[in-house]
């Protein structure tokens, strides 16, 4: 997977006619922001109060006062992410899912999670969540699903109880033009990210779809949504056995047809435009700093055998 890097920049002074620009007069490198510069452009972006009640967001280690020169956004705070990012000398690392979800009653380097906020810690590398909230965000991650896929008119499948009417989990929306379940599944493989699992497809190929619900990550608690808002197809990760059979169950004219993505594609889409989001909210404040997405494919599995 290609990711972008964002250069930081540097203004120059301008020269005069026929002499120099005065040195007080010559314009001065944008300064890097601090961690609590960050948090504040964050919480515009993605504000906690959109985080769902269960969810962990926010700061997870790291001291506001401390200068952030270098970003890493990624999924997963796993090793070999935290590896990336203490290897290219990130200050921050924004993941979207949590490192800490459940509660802990420690933090010692012997398990998994506090290793990896040690290695954070002692690398100089913050860490923050922005889960659910950058979920339900203007511009989060199933507003970038309904983009990809060229939905029109979307709404929130579940508003948000404290934001904007274009807030909250999941969004639905129309293509431009009726298609088949075939062709619009072959859209969502070519724009997903290639993982062991693949694109699961529930229901005829060849019946047809324009209205689309979508959700990033695990979304089989929202059929009822799905259905109230009379979607063909829906589009979403972690489908499990049970909902996923009684959705069919009880479809009417066999919808909504399903798609099953894998949750860790459904949310890597989001980073690009997110860590842009970022980096434009930071320069109008008159900040620089160095914006890269991870390279790391954090899906956990490795393969998969199917019939034939």
């Amino acid at each position: 997977m290609e990711t972008p890097r964002n250069g930081d920049t540097e203004a120059s002074g301008e020269e005069l006619e026929g002499q120099d620009a005065p040195a007080d007069q010559a314009a001065q490198p944008a300064a890097h922001p601090r961690l609590g510069d960050v948090l504040l452009a964050v919480e515009e972006l993605w504000p906690e109060s959109l985080a769902e009640d269960w969810d962990a967001v926010g700061l997870v280690a790291g001291r506001p006062e401390r200068s952030v020169q270098r970003i890493l956004f990624a999924v997963d705070p796993v090793h070999e992410v935290i590896d990336e990012a203490l290897e290219w000398g990130a200050d921050l690392l924004i993941t979207h899912h949590p490192l800490l979800l459940k509660p802990v009653h420690s933090v010692a380097g012997t398990g998994f999670k506090g290793d990896a906020l040690h290695r954070l810690i002692e690398g100089g590398c913050a860490l923050l969540t922005a889960h659910t909230n950058g979920d339900s965000a203007v511009g989060g991650v199933s507003d970038v699903l309904a983009d990809a896929f060229g939905l029109v008119d979307t709404v929130p499948l579940v508003p948000a109880a404290d934001g904007l009417p274009e807030e909250g989990i999941g969004r639905v929306g129309d293509l431009p033009e009726v298609t088949t379940l075939a062709e619009f599944a072959e859209l969502v493989f070519s724009i997903m990210p290639a993982v062991a699992g693949g694109v699961r497809v529930a229901g005829d190929p060849q019946g047809l779809v324009r209205r689309v619900a979508v959700c990033g990550g695990a979304g089989d608690s929202l059929f009822g949504a799905v259905r109230a808002q009379q979607a063909d197809v829906y589009v979403s990760a972690d489908l499990r056995h049970h909902p996923a059979s009684e959705a069919r169950e009880g479809a009417v004219n066999g919808r909504p047809y399903l798609i099953d993505v894998s949750h860790f594609g459904s949310e890597w889409l989001w980073l690009t435009p997110a860590a842009g989001a970022l980096e434009n909210v930071l320069a109008d404040q008159g900040f620089s700093v160095e914006i890269r997405v991870s390279t790391r494919n954090t899906d956990p599995w490795d393969f998969v055998l199917t019939p034939g």
